[in-house]
């Protein structure tokens, strides 16, 4: 049997591998609610490649999927907490505050999953998004449910982690990063 890369296995399920030049634009925002059934369908599809990853992978931390990463440049994310929280839905996100406070945690990420990276995140994290209908929501996020919805809107401005870790880390292989024994965990609180 052949060994595939975990960035193969990810490419073979469509995803958008990094140097893919959508990953480096922002996305585009939806003009809602007049764009709400295009705002509908590209949820839609983050969705179904989230539940085709999610039969190949299991995220016990919880996942993330900007629209990008399926090939399609407009603001939308979604992001399934860990457990059985309910799937968070983004629309135009944009973060408006964070605390001064945070930590450095290993992230991965679907675009390429051979690798892991300490990046720096805040703990909490003001966001405001869109509704269908239009209205302005805003929503604070904290610990590491911060962390996902804060690097998926990273993808939606186009940014991939690596641009956020600190100058001279590097990322390191998935087999290295499973022995460290590190891992950020979502506490809940």
């Amino acid at each position: 049997m052949i060994d595939v890369r975990p960035s193969q296995q990810m490419r073979d399920l469509g995803v958008v591998q990094r140097g893919a030049g959508i990953l480096a634009e922002p996305a585009r925002a939806f003009d809602l609610p007049a764009e709400r059934d295009v705002a509908e369908h590209v949820v839609d599809e983050l969705f179904a490649a989230m539940e085709r990853i999610g039969q190949v992978h299991p995220f016990a931390k919880g996942m993330g999927f900007a629209a990008p990463q399926i090939g399609i440049a407009r603001a939308a994310a979604v992001v399934q907490p860990p457990g059985d929280a309910p799937a968070i839905i983004l629309l135009n996100p944009k973060i408006t505050s964070s605390s001064d406070a945070g930590d450095e945690q290993y992230e991965g990420c679907l675009s390429f999953f051979d690798v892991r990276g300490l990046v720096p995140r805040p703990w909490k994290i003001m966001v405001e998004s869109t509704a269908l209908t239009g209205e302005t929501v805003t929503t604070e996020y904290d610990r590491g449910l911060a962390r996902l919805i804060h690097h998926e809107i990273d993808h939606l401005d186009g940014l991939l982690y690596t641009a956020r870790m600190r100058t001279g880390i590097a990322p390191i292989p998935v087999e290295e990063y499973r022995q460290t024994g590190r891992a950020w965990v979502y506490d809940g609180s």
